[in-house]
């Protein structure tokens, strides 16, 4: 079940909750936006698609079913990547909010932070000094006093409710420690193998971005699951992502890339959508002798339940 062979499955996460819309003129903020954001990165070979929705008068995250409505199933009807629906969303949305659209739509994959932790961009505000609207100041700036909650009792709701959906999980390690909450899970039969391990380095709260940290996660996932158990992805957030998951796809690994990670494309370049981010990586990883994974390719990886057995 471990990526023994040359195939890389490349997710993209189009949009996001943390980025706001001053930091890049490109990041997609209407439904219209997202799907079309969203289709030309499958086009260009993600073969998962990880989604958040937001107001598309002024940008702001949003967990609305309504507005997730009016993309998803657009997305799902032009492309046979894999939906990914965030039950993240935001450090400002309750549980309840996080999980209201997943809930409906009970896609085959959601995201699923493995533990609670600070969270923060909250230095980037100081270099911005013209803001797009006007909620964006405070919701970056208060990152600092914000924390992003994942206990126990909330994990284990989750895992056990999607469970009866028959919906997998990205499970988002910010740090070691969560993936040792990862294998209390494990232990105690609420999560079966293979399983997806999104390691995630360079958020101020997380595991810093060095390589060696990289290494770290593996090794001790390796410990931890048995290689065969689980597949391994990586995130690099900021001016990390290229060089970080690379890396990652030489360790074995798969590696997620968009506008929700970094609104770069190369130093002090943006990219102009989430597409050119994949296109990046792809062509990164076909001169290094990687195949990119198509979506049966990454269902079959991850043992995904299929697209005929959701509700988007």
């Amino acid at each position: 079940m471990g990526n023994s062979t040359s195939k890389v499955i490349i997710t993209c996460a189009v949009t996001g909750s943390a980025h706001v819309p001053s930091m890049s003129e490109y990041l997609p903020l209407t439904p219209d936006d997202i799907k079309t954001q969203a289709l030309e990165a499958a086009e260009a070979g993600a073969a998962i698609l990880h989604l958040h929705a937001r107001n598309p008068q002024d940008g702001r995250p949003t967990p609305a079913p309504e507005v997730f409505r009016q993309f998803v199933p657009a997305i799902a009807a032009q492309t046979d990547a894999v939906i990914n629906i965030s039950t993240g969303g935001s450090t400002r949305m309750t549980l309840d909010e996080r999980l209201a659209y997943a809930r409906v739509a009970k896609p085959e994959m959601c995201s699923l932070n493995m533990g609670s932790m600070n969270f923060s961009l909250h230095p980037v505000a100081a270099r911005i000094s013209s803001w797009r609207f006007d909620w964006e100041k405070e919701y970056v700036e208060g990152m600092e006093d914000m924390i992003f909650r994942n206990t126990f009792r909330d994990i284990k709701n989750i895992l056990t409710e999607f469970h009866d959906y028959g919906t997998r999980f990205e499970f988002e390690c910010y740090d070691v420690g969560h993936l040792y909450n990862l294998a209390y899970f494990i232990d105690i039969g609420l999560i079966k193998p293979p399983f997806f391990i999104q390691s995630v380095f360079g958020i101020l709260g997380g595991i810093g971005p060095d390589p060696e940290n990289l290494a770290l996660m593996r090794s001790t996932a390796d410990r931890l699951f048995g290689r065969e158990n689980y597949q391994f992805s990586v995130l690099g957030a900021g001016r990390h992502q290229m060089s970080l998951v690379t890396m990652g796809a030489i360790m074995g690994g798969n590696v997620r890339v968009g506008l929700e990670d970094s609104v770069y494309l190369s130093r002090g370049v943006k990219a102009r959508s989430n597409a050119e981010q994949v296109r990046k990586i792809r062509r990164i990883l076909e001169e290094l002798s990687f195949e990119i994974a198509t979506p049966a390719d990454a269902r079959a990886m991850l043992g995904l339940k299929g697209r005929e057995s959701v509700s988007l």
